[in-house]
């Protein structure tokens, strides 16, 4: 088994691994395919990794772990708040806003990501980690990508050996370059690990990344760029051109300069800007652009930038490319940090003895378009007024952290005002009637 497992990680998923490593080089500015000619101008604009960063940030605005109980019972209603409790508590515990940020980013660079969910017996809470995609093999069932049976996590130590954990549902593995140190049953019941892709190609388990989409047409912006440069520089120290000259010497491109040429000899500046031939870059790299926008689906809007004032339903119609890409995406990671919680909830079930299994996770994401709040409160006190959202569902919508505490607060709140208007209300009502009796003809 250790030397048919060893043997078969050796040879497995090379193309995809290759690809990670192209993908991640071009993100990082190397761009242009093969060596520099002598004195060739390679200039890098990196709209590759501005865009990349650009559709994580809207991705993952304002996300918030919630959790929804399985019915209206009060026994219910606070196993529903506990376990969400929990689960912000391990948010902060593991710095779970950043390390998701991260694992956005290199989902989207390379085409797939990866967390993995254990218990950490030293500190007795749970450790959820981001393992580098690129050192995860997965096995899975031929007519259902969905069914993962077996997965491996490679690793190396600094300047020590190298690891692979071999994980099934009821086993767990431990090799130690390539020899098998650890074996034992799986402690927590099921394998700690959620692959998932960027986005999902039909019928595939790994998944596509945002580079390629650009990649061709950001190589040409940057050829173009580079070629419109050196026309400029060109056009700057002026090319001396002489017609009739057998031999030519000290001839400065100067201020001032004086040139001796022979009779019927001419002499001229070659200028590369005349007849107005650096447009026509100029215009090639506007629609290099535009290309560039519409494969990556990140209008112009996106990054600030409008040919008008937009408002309202223009701006959501401008940017509705950029809104349904990250949709994509937002209905797989939805499956993903839903899963993550129950694996959550489960160790804590497990390694505790607290069960808080009996909820249903969710995520409550944050608005892609800029809001107007003061709009949005409006909407939302119309929609609970009318019966057609709950006040939970309106304090996510407005991106309120936690709102079963904020609900409980709220309840508490109109209890005490409610206790006082009575208080208030017997009080102002004795009073009357010791008006009334002391005052004359009572």
């Amino acid at each position: 088994m250790t030397e048919n497992i060893m043997a078969e990680l050796a040879k497995k998923d090379m193309e995809r691994k290759q690809f990670y490593r192209e993908y991640l080089d071009f993100y990082n500015g190397t761009q242009w395919p093969g060596r520099a000619r002598p004195r060739e101008r390679r200039l890098t604009f990196n709209y590759a990794k501005v865009f990349i960063d650009k559709i994580t940030s809207y991705l993952m605005t304002d996300a918030v772990f919630a959790v929804d109980p399985l019915s209206d019972s009060q026994a219910d209603i606070a196993m529903a708040a506990a376990a969400e409790q929990a689960i912000n508590q391990v948010v902060i515990d593991n710095n779970l806003e950043q390390l998701d940020f991260d694992t956005e980013m290199d989902a989207a660079i390379l085409g797939d990501g990866c967390y993995k969910v254990t218990w950490d017996t030293a500190n007795k809470r749970v450790r959820v980690t981001a393992p580098d995609v690129q050192g995860i093999y997965a096995w899975w069932q031929p007519d259902d990508p969905s069914r993962v049976y077996q997965v491996a996590s490679r690793y190396k130590i600094p300047d020590k050996d190298t690891i692979t954990e071999v994980w099934t549902a009821k086993t767990y593995e431990l090799y130690t370059n390539e020899m098998l140190s650890l074996s034992r049953k799986n402690p927590y019941g099921f394998i700690p690990f959620i692959i998932f892709p960027n986005l999902r190609q039909p019928k595939q388990f790994w998944g596509l990344s945002d580079i390629p989409d650009i990649m061709e047409t950001q190589r040409e912006l940057n050829r173009a760029m580079s070629q419109v440069s050196l026309i400029l520089e060109l056009s700057g120290n002026p090319i001396a051109v002489l017609e009739n000259v057998e031999e030519a010497a000290d001839i400065a491109v100067q201020p001032g300069a004086v040139w001796e040429i022979p009779e019927k000899a001419k002499a001229y500046l070659l200028d590369l800007l005349q007849g107005g031939g650096v447009k026509l870059h100029i215009d090639y790299i506007e629609l290099l652009y535009r290309v560039l926008h519409d494969t990556s689906e990140s209008p112009k809007a996106a990054y600030g930038r409008t040919e008008r004032d937009l408002s309202g339903i223009a701006l959501e119609i401008e940017l509705q490319p950029l809104m349904q890409k990250v949709r994509r995406k937002r209905l797989i990671r939805t499956s993903v940090y839903r899963k993550r919680s129950q694996m959550i909830l489960q160790l804590l079930k497990t390694f505790t003895g607290k069960d808080l299994t009996r909820v249903e996770p969710r995520v409550a994401w944050g608005t892609v378009l800029p809001q107007d709040r003061g709009r949005l409160v409006e909407e939302e006190t119309a929609l609970v007024q009318s019966g057609i959202h709950s006040r939970r569902r309106a304090m996510d919508e407005l991106g309120v952290e936690d709102p079963e505490n904020e609900l409980k607060t709220w309840f508490e709140e109109r209890e005490g005002i409610l206790k006082q208007n009575q208080n208030y209300s017997v009080k102002a009502k004795g009073t009357a009637r010791e008006s009334d009796a002391t005052s004359p003809g009572a």
